[in-house]
């Protein structure tokens, strides 16, 4: 199956690509910020399915499903919940994204799609780790790209968890396990019930403690053994 993405965003271009990356059976064939460069396009080329926003300058998604002819399969991806009623109304949409969008929102999407060899949970996730260097966090209603390599720490605070990065703090409405089972294993370990740390940024170990950059972070004594098997002890 070929695809094509219309999103003035490029942000948000990019992170549908990343989600397809992950189905093998899926073919990103060109993305467009122009809806109008999109309808060039599919005059010449066939294709199977559309990731649509709605919102774009001076053309609307709907505008667009209605200029072409015989649409393919279209998912619509929006920040906007308030078309979705609408949206249902072409027999050609086959679901709604609002961002931002989530793993398993995506796939619920795809899952809809006739004739797709679909990856189990735990193959996406595995892909995901194997194939990004990066991750997204939503931040005031935009999504920040962070580095994996940049974390130094992720603490848990309540219903928050502050990431801190070489550069930056960010603080994000979310919980440790559910970044924890994004982060890749080879760099990243928990090493407390409030702290997972990149193992490549510590400086010091000492006790039931370890020191990355200046924050001192503690090791529950069911961790320490962990952490002492990932690093290399001469």
């Amino acid at each position: 199956m070929n695809c094509i993405i219309i999103d003035d965003e490029e942000m948000a271009r990019a992170i549908l690509a990343q989600f397809i990356a992950n189905f093998t059976d899926i073919e990103v064939l060109a993305d467009f910020s122009s809806p109008i460069d999109a309808i060039k396009y599919l005059n010449q080329n066939p294709v199977d399915l559309i990731f649509l926003d709605i919102h774009m300058p001076n053309f609307s998604g709907f505008d667009f499903i209605q200029t072409i002819k015989n649409p393919p399969n279209v998912i619509l991806v929006t920040s906007d919940r308030n078309f979705a009623i609408e949206a249902f109304e072409y027999k050609c949409i086959v679901d709604y994204l609002v961002k931002p969008i989530t793993e398993s929102r995506f796939l619920k999407a795809i899952q809809k799609l006739d004739g797709l060899k679909l990856p189990s949970q735990n193959a996406v996730k595995l892909d995901v780790e194997s194939k990004s260097n990066n991750f997204y966090i939503n931040v005031d209603r935009r999504l920040i790209k962070i580095d994996f390599q940049s974390v130094n720490v992720i603490e848990a605070k309540g219903d928050y968890i502050h990431i801190k990065t070489e550069t930056k703090n960010y603080v994000v409405h979310s919980t440790l396990k559910k970044i924890e089972d994004k982060l890749p294993t080879d760099i990243f370990l928990k090493v407390h019930r409030s702290f997972i740390i990149n193992i490549k940024k510590i400086i010091d170990i000492e006790d039931n403690s370890v020191l990355i950059s200046k924050d001192v972070i503690p090791v529950s004594r069911s961790n320490r053994a962990e952490l002492l098997n990932r690093i290399n002890i001469l």
